[in-house]
């Protein structure tokens, strides 16, 4: 009788965690632009959802498999116990001691009975209880085989349960590493295009307060030639040459300032 051989089914190794929302959106920490997720991103989160549920469903059938080999080991344990409780077969008389038996009945029987009787048939040897039951043997021993097999087909299921399971939590990292790459990839570009927009704006503020600063020296040239109109009164000839000398000396600059704005917005 072979030994009873207990399995403990391996515990499969921890799964990687990660948020499938596809709802959930990234947004500049500094400008508060909300950025979408590239859909490459998407895609792994999906698929690494479906694995998670993948290696469930067969970390229960492991379980399933633990639980019937467990219930086979029952069993086998109960067909011994029944099998050696069988009472042993009775040991037959030797076909010599029984013919010597009913050859001394005959004697006896024919010394005791009167003459006229007739004599009295041979006295028969008791027939000796059979044997125990061989159909029952056989039955044990078939359901022994049977749950020999059984639990034979149980260990070839969850040793091939095992490996799916380790091939998949391979799988399952490898993609988890590589989604997490490719994010970091995406987030290190999405923070450098942050950088670029930045620099501008800080550019268009620069620009704007030279624009600014430019109209307000106008605008204080301006005040300054009207002042000198309404305080000295000047040839027309003297009026026209110093009204050409500022709007000379303030083309200029208005037209380098313009030609910066355009540049600017382009």
């Amino acid at each position: 009788m072979s030994a009873t051989v207990t399995m403990t089914a391996a515990l499969p190794p921890p799964t990687l965690s990660l948020s499938t929302d596809r709802s959930e959106q990234h947004s500049c920490p500094s400008c508060g632009v909300v950025i979408e997720p590239p859909p490459a991103l998407l895609e792994a989160q999906a698929r690494i959802a479906d694995l998670e549920a993948q290696v469930r469903l067969l970390n229960q059938k492991a379980a399933a498999a633990v639980d019937r080999w467990a219930d086979y080991e029952d069993e086998l344990t109960r067909l011994r116990i029944a099998a050696s409780h069988t009472p042993a077969p009775q040991p037959t008389p030797s076909p010599t001691r029984t013919s010597f038996l009913s050859g001394g009945a005959n004697r006896l029987s024919q010394l005791l009975s009167p003459r006229g009787m007739k004599s009295t048939p041979n006295l028969r040897a008791p027939t000796p209880p059979g044997p125990g039951d061989p159909a029952t043997t056989e039955d044990l021993l078939e359901a022994l085989n049977r749950e020999q097999n059984l639990r034979v087909q149980a260990e070839a299921r969850l040793s091939t349960t095992s490996q799916e399971v380790e091939e998949l939590s391979v799988s399952l990292f490898e993609q988890a590493n590589e989604m997490v790459a490719t994010e970091r990839r995406a987030r290190a570009k999405l923070e450098e295009r942050v950088e670029v927009l930045e620099r501008r704006d800080q550019d268009k503020k620069r620009r704007l307060e030279r624009l600014e600063g430019a109209v307000g020296r106008i605008e204080r040239v301006r005040s300054l030639l009207g002042e000198l109109k309404t305080t000295t009164p000047a040839e027309p000839g003297k009026q026209e040459e110093l009204d050409g000398r500022a709007s000379g000396e303030t083309r200029p600059e208005s037209a380098q300032v313009l030609a910066r704005t355009s540049q600017s917005s382009l």
